[in-house]
Formats: C-alpha cells, sequence, structure tokens
C-alpha cells in the first residue's frame, strides 16, 4: 500500500458518499496546485507516450534499408504500434473499469519502457515488429486510462480546458521526437536504434506516480468503495486550502439524485452497456469519430518523413519540415482545447475537420516546399486540436462505472483506421501518389465532420454527472457491487 492511499485514509470521515457530492464539492474548487500537479503527471505521460509513437515514423527509412523491406513491409512496420494500442486501449478501458484507473497506468508505463528497449536490440525485422507490437499495447493503455483518470477530479467550468491542456503534452511528444530524430537518428550510427533507447527512459515517472497520483474517487464511489473514496475527496480538499491559504466555499445545494447504474460491474456488463439502449447512440457516432480521427492522424503523421522524401526532399530536410510541421501542433492543442469550453466541444471539433479537410486540399495541391510546408502546418493544427478534443468529449459521454471502457474501446476502434491508414497509404502511393493520399485523407476528414456534426453531444459546462442524466435515459441494470 503507497504513502499516498494512508494519507488518503487518515483523512478518512463517514463511510459513504454519493456521486452527487463528489461532484458538488470537487466543483466549488478553485484550481490549486493539487490540480496542476495532476496535470503535469498525465501530460508527461502523454509527452512520452507521444514521443515514442512519433520515433517509428523517423525510424522506418533506417530500418527499411537496415532489413530491406519492402512498402508493404515499411507500411506493416509503421501500423506495429497501432496494433498494440489497439490491444493496449480496449484491456486499459475494461481492467481500469474493474480494478482502478491509477493500477493501469503504472504497469502501462513498466510495459512500454520495457518494450523500446527490446525494439533497439532487435536483430529481424520480425522482432523489431513483435518489440513495437508489445511497445503499443503499453502507450495505447497509457493514453486510454490517462484522460478518464484525470477528468473525474477537474471541475466542470474548466473540464474542456484542463483535458484538452493534457492532450497538448501529446505535441511536446512529436516536437521531442523530431528533434531526437535530426540529432541522434540523422546524426549518431544506428541512431534509430539509440532512440528508441532514450524512449524508454520515462520509466523514472514511476518514483513519483507512486507517491503523488490517489485513486479517482468518482471510481472508487462506483464501486462502492465509499470510504476511500471520501477519504480522496477530503483529501483534494485539504490540498486545496493548504496551497491557496483560504477556506473553501460552501457545497452548493442540488436536487440530482444519484441514478442507477448502467451496468452490474462486471466485465461482460461494462462492455455490454456501450450497446444498450440510449448508449448505443453515444457509441455508435464515437468510434466513427475515432476511427476518423485516428485513421488521418496516423496516416499523416506516420508516412509525412518519408512521403517528404518520396517528393524529391534529402533526409535533414525532410526532417526539418516536418519539424517545423510538427511544432503547429501545439497552439492546435491548446487553442482547441480553449475554445471548447466556450463554443462546446460538438462544435469546435466540426470546426478543426473543416479547418483540417480544407489544408489536406491545400497540401495535395501545393506547388512549392513553401506551400507544402505552410498547408501541412494548418492540416497539423486542425487536425491536433481535433484529437485533444477525442479524450475531452470521451472522457465525458460515458458514465463513471463504463468510462474507461468507454474510452478505451473507441480508441482500440479508432486504432483500425490508424492501423490501416499507414498500410494502404503503403500499398496505394505508387498508384495513387502524394496527392491522391491528401485528398484521400480529405474524404475521409468530411465522413468524420458529418458523423459529429449530425450525432455529437454537447458537453461543455455540465457536470460528469449531469451529462449522464441528460444523454443516457431509460431503465439502468441492477448494480452488483464489488470491491476491486
Amino acid at each position: 500500500m503507497t504513502e499516498q492511499r494512508h494519507d488518503a485514509q487518515a483523512l478518512g470521515g463517514a463511510p459513504t458518499i454519493t456521486a452527487a457530492e463528489i461532484s458538488a464539492r470537487l466543483d466549488r474548487l478553485p484550481m490549486a496546485r493539487v490540480h496542476y500537479m495532476l496535470l503535469f503527471a498525465g501530460g508527461l505521460g502523454f509527452m512520452f507516450d507521444a514521443m515514442d509513437g512519433a520515433v517509428v515514423a523517423f525510424i522506418l527509412p533506417d530500418a527499411t534499408t537496415e532489413f530491406g523491406l519492402s512498402g508493404g513491409q515499411t507500411g506493416i512496420l509503421a501500423s506495429s504500434l497501432l496494433v498494440g494500442f489497439l490491444i493496449g486501449a480496449l484491456a486499459a478501458g475494461i481492467i481500469g473499469d474493474r480494478f482502478g484507473r491509477r493500477r493501469v497506468m503504472m504497469y502501462a508505463l513498466i510495459i512500454y519502457s520495457v518494450a523500446s528497449v527490446a525494439a533497439a536490440l532487435a536483430p529481424s525485422f520480425e522482432l523489431l515488429f513483435s518489440a513495437r507490437v508489445v511497445a503499443g499495447i503499453g502507450t495505447g493503455a497509457e493514453s486510454a486510462i490517462i484522460a478518464p483518470f484525470l477528468a473525474e477530479f477537474v471541475p466542470s467550468r474548466l473540464r474542456g480546458k484542463f483535458v484538452g491542456s493534457l492532450a497538448g503534452f501529446f505535441a511536446f511528444g512529436y516536437v521531442a521526437a523530431s528533434l531526437l530524430a535530426y540529432f541522434v537518428v540523422a546524426g549518431v550510427s544506428h541512431g534509430w536504434r539509440w532512440v528508441q533507447v532514450i524512449t524508454a527512459l520515462p520509466i523514472v515517472l514511476l518514483l513519483w506516480w507512486r507517491r503523488a497520483l490517489p485513486e479517482s474517487p468518482r471510481f472508487l464511489q462506483s464501486r462502492g468503495r465509499m470510504g476511500e473514496a471520501r477519504a480522496v475527496v477530503e483529501l483534494i480538499e485539504d490540498r486545496v486550502r493548504r496551497s491557496t491559504g483560504t477556506e473553501l466555499a460552501p457545497v452548493a445545494e442540488t436536487d440530482f439524485k444519484d441514478p442507477p447504474p448502467v451496468s452490474n460491474g462486471s466485465v461482460v456488463g461494462n462492455v455490454g452497456a456501450l450497446w444498450r439502449s440510449g448508449m448505443a447512440r453515444i457509441t455508435a457516432p464515437t468510434w466513427v469519430y475515432w476511427f476518423v480521427g485516428v485513421f488521418c492522424y496516423y496516416g499523416f503523421f506516420t508516412w509525412l518523413p518519408t512521403l517528404l522524401l518520396r517528393q524529391g526532399f534529402g533526409v535533414a530536410k525532410s526532417f526539418s519540415f516536418t519539424t517545423l510541421i510538427y511544432l503547429a501542433q501545439i497552439p492546435g492543442y491548446y487553442i482547441a482545447a480553449f475554445v471548447s469550453d466556450k463554443l462546446d466541444r460538438k462544435w469546435t471539433i466540426v470546426l478543426c475537420f473543416i479547418g483540417a479537410a480544407v489544408s489536406a486540399m491545400g497540401m495535395a495541391y501545393a506547388g512549392d516546399a513553401t506551400g507544402l510546408v505552410i498547408w501541412g502546418m494548418w492540416l497539423s493544427f486542425f487536425m491536433n486540436g481535433n484529437s485533444a478534443l477525442w479524450y475531452t468529449y470521451t472522457s465525458e459521454i460515458y458514465p463513471t462505472e463504463v468510462r474507461a471502457t468507454g474510452l478505451g474501446s473507441a480508441s482500440a476502434f479508432g486504432r483500425v483506421g490508424g492501423i490501416l491508414a499507414p498500410i494502404l497509404i503503403g500499398f496505394w502511393y505508387a498508384g495513387i501518389g502524394f496527392t491522391g493520399v491528401m485528398l484521400m485523407l480529405m474524404t475521409v476528414l468530411v465522413v468524420g465532420l458529418l458523423t459529429i456534426a449530425i450525432f455529437g453531444r454537447r458537453t461543455a459546462g455540465m457536470s460528469l454527472e449531469k451529462i449522464r442524466e441528460t444523454t443516457i435515459p431509460g431503465p439502468a441494470v441492477p448494480a452488483r457491487r464489488r470491491r476491486a
């Protein structure tokens, strides 16, 4: 048992607490040091996950040369991380709703760090592919669990900025990967191997996470662990009180009643709940949204350095252009995160899809290197604005007892798109060329735009419990509360 758990138990009070009480008590808190600590801790996890994923794009040219890979094999290797991501995201959601978010975060980090070292040492294409798949399981689990975990702590009025800013750390990971590619992959003998060793270093985060991160009180309450849930809420309140030096505002009165659970708490029950009655109207468009977003994201960013090389740019110039395009991710993430609390998540997503589709068409018909980079930066900006909202939006629309399962399964389905995109581009590039690739991405983006515009839900400014009440009407499944 960690020091954090002891700390929470020491502050324990009454043995029961309702979801409504948790919501009211956490929503009244000002942003304080504890919230920024959670943001930074989760953000570093996202950053290193993105760095590990982006590195695959930069090791492809050297790995292809060293192992004598065909275009199809290169595409398969590019998709290795996504294969693991699919498995990891789905498993993390299911396990996270059953045994806890915090535990999944830590084990996922271990898996991905160890597998990254194994990939660096791989003597063959087959072993490199296998190690990258296992690394993908770790990063997929990490990415799928961090957002729902942190969304359950932050006040509803700031959730879009908070979770969107969390996703913004992905951009720093991509920029770090491009810099490592420039200085290590392109500048050091066997650099493509050394860079994978560097991506394993985040394992040291465990030393901090074990001591600093409490379990989500909403998860604990949904599993019937009332005393622990109350203790964590009191711990958060105490830390806010101490860091701000002021007394907390009184807890607001609420007429919200805890709804009956949508699942009986079992793994099968949680997965089945996603497609039951009102939940199916959430799950189907959300899965399409993730498929479209991940297909285009990985189709573009995984192949970007190689596509630029095939357009006639040298390795150094290709990597330099890629770095500029990656830098546009940073404002994309944060602007979308802040706009989404004003405009609402749904319509911010729609605007990002429109901007990305227009940018893909502009890139397809760019006449020179300058136009290619400018349109590429706009495409990066809008696609990453959209990806900042994958996690915010999906963390909101599912109730606590299946939140991780909902996000994990949507993310896993999205990774099917991420797997297909690099493979299809690898096989089709010879026939459709650069312009055809970009127009294909534009068409897929329009599908996502229409899906969210027609079926998307408004969520900004509402508590997680209120969103559950307004979007998932109908009878619930009798609860079968069990300690995880």
